[in-house]
């Protein structure tokens, strides 16, 4: 596996120009071909492609051989190894073949972009209880709670016609339709009813349904079903019930093509249906019909049963947690059923199964979307994580081995099963209905088409052309996040696109174009939920997003004039705005009930003698802001009152703003971990960077600077820099795309700065580590979590996005062609920061 790995990195690294090098090396002369040797394939591929390892020739060579079907030459010692031997036709046949598994790998890692979601004209005035395809007519089927059906035309899913099934057991008012299958090899459809019967309704005429069977007397009602018929046999098929008591009744059918059930008696109703007692079927009256059951989810109800053809088992679910999967083995003498059960918290509301796979799907109550393998009951294979709320809805596209789950806030989830990755998220788009609204989810693969049912009401979605995730950006990025709820990382450029990504492979997973038109997108913030997204550009406007891409407010900071955004702070109770004046803007919360929402007034007034570029807030109610001039200023947030500047020495005045070397204010932020206490007694709480490449640590309480070091050289300009989430690690960037790593806690004395004893320390805290992943300047960093590992985000101007693991370990960039994965086992550094508290910062 490790060598095919390698081989692959061989194969990426390789352009057309460098296959043309390798063919040549099999032609002596124009129409003249040699074949060649394991050692001279090594020892001329890279003198003459001009790059990669002997090694890797030598794993490409063995690629090749065992292509061939030369496997026994290969694996039989190194002297027969020798003997092995490639020529021009089976590399070319070894390549191409590789090229096409690569182009389908790339084909199944696009994502669809969906159209807004169409309404569908439903005749339907109750819950929709099943949507079928019938391939003999070419129609679509829907069944609803009351018995009305509606069939709709394949092509547009225009409604073709509807009418109503008839049941003469019950009174129409009463009647109430708990599911219905197709019996595809018998032209049949069976329909369970809340009258404890089923009953099996012929599809030959279009003009009417009508009863055929009638399965009376069941002890409970029947509540879900499945059927199975075996395309060699038509003749065996499979009915599985579910019922209200807690039992799950699979019926054996081996006459289906001749007849379902045996006329037994000359008992029919008004509607000429045969009436057929559960209470025979269960006695074995029926020579053509045998049963099997099991009770593993008493008392609780059954919510979906499904046959699994390729195991000879059940698969039901239900809520009750110790039976939240049960699955029937059929035992060899095909007249039980052998029970195994899964537990979950709260239990599972639907399930599928993956063909190829082999794999089960379940909706969970608690939130979770769970995969499990059939063997194994002790728990899951995998879980994917990413609903807030109960998932109601789960489905499987096999063709794409993708999977499809819905939850109860309305939000579907698009899941990749090979990565267990979310790839899709789309909320808010779905009709307004009630939290207990019944959804069912049915995918038409062939035409990237899914058709959603929410009680009454239908609706569709269509797929436009997929969206490849393997490209990035094509400006300079400005802003990156980390969505810590989606475990998506979240960029900006300055062509007004925001990117999320795939934190665990780098992968695209959205796009939204043209946030502000043309205008630069400057900076970025997530809210208290991570549910919403604000961008600001030099168009003087923020906007807060969804993460469907959906624009839910519009704040216009310079009142129509042209405003360059540098910065924005997102507090519990307001948003604060800065970057082309000397005040702050500010936006109460409160105002946020409409689309477009007006500043107010900041009430602390105009301190600053240059404009504000930059703010950090210290919970409860410390804020700091930083401005062109290098001025920094402490208020409290709550009044709104300045309370000091914090000053420069004397001695340190010649850092101070002159008109060759302006002292700007880049970055500010509060170092955690700090305790009050500490605090009052003088030491560090504030970090600052900005021009010549200078970093300052500040106390806020008594206003004064209590160390600086030079972190990059002065002529590379401002400095961005951000603090790792327990404080332990500085990170420093400059424009020249180099990243250093900084130990706050030096070694053998305790935390830098942490106390004052009243000079300014002036030498550099430890350099861990110094890295260069860019090749501009770097414009912002980001810190957090992921996958219990400290990761750095850094934006740079040349267009990219790196991850790295601090303190200094480039793991890739997002888009690029070979994924990472994130999620692999990884020894922990010895410098890791030493963090318990993983909540997300930017819940200021």
């Amino acid at each position: 596996m490790a060598a095919r790995m390698e081989v692959t990195l061989l194969e990426s690294r390789m352009s057309m120009e460098d296959y043309k090098k390798l063919q040549g090396l099999f032609f002596v002369s124009p129409g003249v071909s040699r074949s060649l040797t394991r050692s001279e394939f090594i020892r001329l591929a890279p003198s003459s492609v001009g790059h990669g390892s002997k090694e890797d020739y030598g794993l490409l060579f063995d690629s090749v051989v065992v292509s061939q079907g030369q496997r026994g030459l290969f694996f039989h010692g190194d002297a027969v190894k020798q003997e092995a031997r490639i020529d021009s036709g089976g590399l070319c046949s070894f390549l191409q073949q590789e090229l096409s598994e690569k182009l389908k790998h790339s084909r199944m890692k696009r994502v669809p972009c969906w159209k807004p979601p169409r309404s569908l004209t439903c005749p339907h005035r109750d819950p929709v209880q099943k949507v079928l395809y019938l391939p003999s007519w070419g129609q679509y089927m829907t069944v609803s709670q009351g018995g009305f059906v509606g069939l709709r035309d394949c092509g547009d899913m225009s409604l073709v016609s509807s009418q109503r099934l008839q049941n003469s057991t019950v009174q129409a008012k009463d009647l109430w339709v708990t599911d219905v299958v197709l019996l595809q090899n018998v032209h049949k459809i069976a329909v369970s009813f809340t009258s404890k019967e089923v009953c099996f309704y012929d599809t030959l005429s279009k003009k009417d349904f009508r009863c055929k069977y009638k399965v009376q007397g069941l002890r409970f009602t029947p509540w879900c079903l499945d059927y199975w018929s075996d395309a060699s046999k038509p003749d065996q098929a499979i009915l599985t019930l579910g019922d209200i008591g807690g039992q799950v009744s699979a019926l054996f059918f081996t006459s289906a093509q001749m007849y379902l059930f045996e006329r037994r008696s000359r008992w029919t109703d008004s509607d000429s249906a045969l009436i057929i007692q559960w209470d025979d079927v269960v006695k074995g009256k029926h020579h053509c019909c045998s049963i099997v059951q099991h009770q593993a989810h008493k008392p609780a109800w059954v919510r979906k049963v499904l046959y699994l053809d390729s195991l000879e088992a059940f698969v039901s679910c239900s809520t009750r947690p110790q039976s939240s999967i049960a699955i029937g083995w059929k035992e060899k003498d095909g007249k039980s059923l052998q029970v195994t059960t899964f537990f979950t918290e709260r239990g599972v509301w639907d399930i599928d199964y993956h063909r190829e796979l082999k794999l089960i799907a379940t909706a969970g109550l608690d939130h979770r979307v769970l995969l499990w393998n059939p063997y194994v009951t002790s728990q899951p294979s995998y879980l994917l994580s990413g609903h807030v709320a109960p998932v109601t809805a789960i489905c499987f596209l096999q063709k794409k081995k993708h999977l499809l789950s819905y939850s109860r806030d309305k939000v579907l989830c698009l899941w990749d099963v090979s990565s267990q990755l979310c790839i899709h998220r789309l909320g808010g788009v779905f009709p307004a209905t009630r939290e207990d609204a019944r959804t069912l989810l049915l995918p038409i693969e062939e035409r990237q088409l899914l058709l959603l049912t929410f009680n009454s009401l239908l609706v569709l979605l269509e797929s436009t052309e997929e969206e490849t995730r393997a490209s990035g950006h094509k400006h300079p990025v400005t802003w990156v996040l980390y969505n810590s709820l989606f475990r998506h990382v979240i960029s900006s450029d300055t062509g007004s696109s925001v990117i999320c990504w795939l934190a665990d492979t780098g992968q695209k997973v959205k796009q939204i174009h043209r946030c502000h038109g043309n205008a630069e997108i400057s900076t970025m913030a997530l809210d208290g939920t991570q549910t919403r997204l604000f961008t600001a550009g030099n168009d003087g406007e923020v906007k807060v997003w969804d993460f469907n891409g959906r624009c839910l407010h519009r704040m216009n900071v310079a009142l129509g004039k042209a405003a360059a955004i540098s910065h924005m702070l997102l507090l519990r109770t307001s948003l604060l705005v800065m970057g082309w004046q000397r005040m702050l803007t500010v936006f109460r919360r409160h105002a946020f009930s409409k689309f477009h929402v007006d500043p107010s007034e900041w009430k602390g007034g105009v301190h600053h003698r240059a404009e504000v570029l930059c703010a950090a807030f210290q919970p409860p109610q410390t804020l700091v802001t930083g401005s062109r001039d290098g001025e920094i200023i402490v208020w409290n947030n709550d009044t709104e009152k300045a309370l000091r500047k914090l000053q420069l020495p004397a001695k340190h005045e010649e850092f101070k703003q002159t008109e060759h070397s302006p002292d700007t204010i880049a970055t500010l932020t509060f170092l955690p971990g700090r305790t009050s206490a500490q605090i009052a007694n003088g030491g560090a709480n504030l970090v600052s960077s900005g021009s010549c490449g200078l970093v300052r640590l500040w106390n806020t309480v008594h206003g004064r600077l209590l160390g600086q070091f030079t972190a990059h050289e002065a002529q590379l300009g401002s400095v961005v820099m951000t603090v790792s989430p327990c404080g332990k690690f500085l990170v420093t960037a400059d424009r020249a795309g180099a990243i250093k790593t900084w130990d706050m806690e030096v070694q053998i004395r305790e935390h830098y700065c942490l106390k004052s004893d009243g000079r300014v320390v002036t030498e550099s805290p430890e350099l861990v580590h110094s890295f260069r992943p860019h090749k501009d300047g770097v414009t912002h960093l980001h810190t957090s979590f992921h996958a219990d590992r400290l990761i750095l985000l850094s934006a740079s101007s040349d267009c990219r996005v790196a991850l790295s693991y601090l303190p200094g370990e480039t793991i890739g960039f997002f888009g690029q062609e070979e994924q990472w994965s994130i999620m692999r086992p990884a020894c922990v550094h010895p410098q890791q920061d030493t963090c318990n508290d993983r909540r997300p910062d930017n819940t200021a």
